[in-house]
């Protein structure tokens, strides 16, 4: 095989690594007054991307107002980067400030009678949080840096060895 052969298994690889999904959605159950929490470890200036939402316990009738969660996601060193209280679906991104375990809990109030309460959580990091417009509506993140990424995977990874930009965001991704 030539080195153009070679150079084309190894975009095909690249982009067939970067196009599968990483992770997939998480469901638990949260019982009343207690709480779940799920870390993950997270590299510094990594991209992260979280979506979570009460799953209703009867598809045909609105959600009752007892399938009320709270939600935290705080930093290895404690910062709270989400929080939202009495919701019943949200999401968040940002990008990692700090190398660690980033910690996300869901609570419930104490319910009388006691409720279970379903939680579906899905959590991205660096290139699985491929959600880029969205994250960008949240203003946390500069997209315009992985849009010529982005631009490389799709266009068959011509003149990367042309362009030390793309070889550096390419080799640090």
């Amino acid at each position: 095989m030539g080195i153009g052969g070679v150079r084309s298994a190894a975009n095909l690889c690249l982009l067939i690594f970067v196009l599968t999904p990483l992770s997939e959605a998480l469901r638990f159950d949260v019982q009343s007054a207690q709480t779940k929490c799920i870390s993950e470890d997270i590299k510094l200036n990594s991209m992260v991307v979280g979506k979570y939402s009460v799953v209703n316990p009867a598809d045909d009738q609105p959600l009752p107002d007892s399938h009320k969660i709270t939600v935290r996601v705080s930093s290895p060193y404690g910062n709270s980067v989400h929080y939202a209280d009495h919701v019943d679906s949200g999401n968040f991104a940002f990008t990692s400030s700090e190398t660690g375990d980033y910690l996300a809990c869901f609570w419930t109030p104490d319910h009388k009678p006691a409720v279970t309460i379903s939680v579906e959580f899905d959590w991205r990091t660096g290139v699985a949080a491929k959600d880029w417009t969205n994250v960008a509506k949240k203003g946390q993140i500069d997209v315009s840096s992985y849009l010529p990424f982005v631009s490389f995977l799709f266009n068959g990874g011509s003149h990367i060895e042309n362009n030390p930009r793309l070889l550096l965001k390419l080799t640090s991704v």
